[in-house]
């Protein structure tokens, strides 16, 4: 609907022109909202937001009349404007704090304990830093074969190495980052 046709169909039946601009625009604003909501909302807050956009729209029909420029956009604006409002409420639901003295909340409910996973994931850390500092081709070289499971004649090929040359440098590597580990309080 254009502009010229939407200020004459609001002349004639301001209802009926609510109603075309509902019709001919309800997809459009649903996928700017579900859009931006597919992460955090459910369909009925998708549907709820896209309500939210026509009632602020037939409250501004008004100013609609007045305004140059293109209806789409108009809506547009509106509906990605309603949907971040409506993301932003949704998201501070989802993140409201929970006190960590109640021993029942530190479990999930697929059993994974969450000091545990923390504890593991900060030793990932501490490991992956350590064998970065190992400098190249030493870092590479461990990386292939432990987190890509490469075999040394693959790692060769890759780096441009002798297979000899690389089992050389792993057997090193591996020493150097044990002791890494080690001072750094991780010992295997």
């Amino acid at each position: 609907m254009t502009d010229q046709e939407f200020m004459e169909h609001m002349k004639r039946s301001p209802e009926e022109c609510m109603k075309a601009i509902f019709d001919e625009y309800c997809n459009y604003v649903y996928i700017i909202a579900a859009t931006k909501l597919r992460n955090c909302g459910t369909t009925e807050d998708i549907e709820e937001c896209v309500s939210d956009v026509f009632t602020e729209v037939f409250r501004k029909k008004d100013d609609l009349g007045d305004r140059e420029g293109d209806l789409k956009g108009f809506i547009g604006v509106i509906a990605r404007c309603r949907a971040i409002d409506m993301y932003r409420k949704l998201s501070a639901k989802a993140y409201k704090t929970i006190s960590s003295d109640d021993e029942g909340i530190m479990e999930l409910s697929s059993g994974e304990n969450i000091s545990e996973s923390v504890e593991m994931s900060e030793r990932n850390s501490i490991i992956f830093n350590k064998i970065k500092e190992l400098g190249e081709p030493d870092t590479s070289i461990i990386v292939k074969q432990y987190y890509y499971n490469m075999t040394v004649s693959e790692i060769g090929r890759v780096l441009s190495m002798t297979a000899a040359a690389v089992q050389k440098r792993s057997i090193r590597a591996r020493e150097k980052l044990k002791k890494m580990l080690s001072e750094a309080g991780i010992n295997y």
